[in-house]
């Protein structure tokens, strides 16, 4: 992975992951060359430098964009201001919850990507799906049908503090739609916008949110109804196999890093066991999950668990995992794989040095894995 943070696994991670959303080496440079030193006193720390380093380039970005639009250039503006609003959403994610500033940044990235999108004439419709008397916000990108059928569709959730934005941008939904998949690329509650804007938070039971997503998709005349697939990375590793085993609309299920029992893993998270993703981490997922205590969060937490779930699923399940993942176990990888006995097609891929991708979600790399899963998704609806 690049570390241009020596020893801070967290914002080296956010770095690697804002270059896999489409980033670009120089500016994403030039944001990280004034914090070093500030990096250098844990993951929490500074953080508001890292904010403010971050927001400068991102303004920067979008401020060049407008010069293209000026000139009526709308491709190159439409990249710019999609690379700008990538780095304003990098940076706000990195920041706890009552760090106000962050709210700005969070409004004006999604209004810079949605007009970078519209500027490059992208294939992406911003939709909203219906949610227990709310909705939460989703991009729904079409595969192109070359005869006019409905066409195979994989809904795509988030993680624990992704959102649908960086998903579109790392190329997941593209990837599908170039094997003939279309994709629902959501903001699943307790993530992106159903948390910040809508207040909706998570909850163990991922099949409430994700049978949603189904009930639209099947208004939907582009779609094929036998062929809806689940699909998520990182703490989706348990949404989306959760959502699968009990949501039987769904066709297939595959993830990008398992996390079989993320309860368990809270503990070892205690004792210090592992990486985490985001600074201010205790109080992140008291907010995503809308605990008041830490207490009342680890007392919560073990309903975050495959085992006894995991059997459930009946359709074919893919599980990949990266070797030198840091913040999640290979174990529970090997764990959602061994346990999904009732599958009639399972999988499991670990990527290896070989692979040149061993990290948390492919974040040193960002294709192997989203391109195995495309691959995977697409032969096993067409078998279908």
């Amino acid at each position: 992975m690049f570390e241009p943070f020596p020893g801070n696994y967290v914002w080296n991670l956010s770095t690697n992951l804002a270059l896999m959303c489409g980033g670009n080496i120089g500016e994403i440079d030039e944001a990280c060359r004034p914090i070093r030193e500030a990096a250098a006193k844990g993951e929490d720390a500074g953080t508001a430098l890292f904010f403010d380093s971050w927001v400068k380039v991102a303004h920067q970005v979008l401020a060049n964009g407008a010069a293209d639009e000026e000139k009526g250039r709308a491709l190159s503006a439409g990249l710019k201001y999609q690379r700008g609003a990538g780095y304003l959403l990098a940076a706000e994610r990195m920041q706890s919850r009552d760090y106000a500033p962050r709210w700005e940044a969070y409004r004006k990235g999604l209004e810079m990507f949605r007009r970078g999108v519209e500027l490059q004439g992208l294939a992406c419709e911003f939709v909203d799906i219906p949610y227990e008397g709310a909705s939460y916000p989703a991009l729904f990108v079409p595969a192109p049908s070359p005869d006019g059928r409905p066409m195979p569709v994989l809904v795509s959730c988030n993680g624990l503090d992704s959102m649908k934005e960086q998903i579109f941008g790392a190329g997941n939904p593209a990837a599908f739609a170039a094997r003939g998949v279309s994709t629902l690329v959501i903001d699943q509650p307790g993530t992106g916008a159903a948390l910040r804007l809508g207040g909706l938070v998570g909850r163990h039971d991922a099949e409430a949110w994700a049978s949603c997503a189904v009930d639209y998709l099947l208004t939907r005349k582009d779609v094929d109804p036998k062929r809806i697939g689940m699909f998520g990375l990182s703490l989706g590793g348990y949404f989306a196999p959760r959502a699968a085993a009990f949501e039987k609309r769904f066709a297939l299920c595959a993830v990008m890093g398992a996390n079989h029992n993320w309860g368990e893993m809270q503990r070892r998270r205690m004792a210090r066991e592992g990486d985490r993703p985001v600074p201010h981490y205790w109080d992140h997922v008291m907010w995503v999950f809308g605990k008041t205590s830490i207490e009342a969060f680890m007392d919560w937490a073990p309903a975050m668990d495959l085992n006894g779930v995991v059997e459930r699923i009946t359709v074919p399940f893919l599980v990949t995992h990266g070797a030198g993942d840091r913040q999640i176990p290979v174990e529970y990888a090997h764990q959602s794989y061994e346990q999904a006995v009732n599958s009639p097609k399972r999988e499991l891929r670990i990527t290896t040095a070989a692979d040149f991708e061993v990290e948390h979600c492919g974040a040193d790399n960002g294709t192997v894995l989203r391109d195995y899963i495309a691959d995977w998704v697409s032969e096993t609806f067409s078998e279908m």
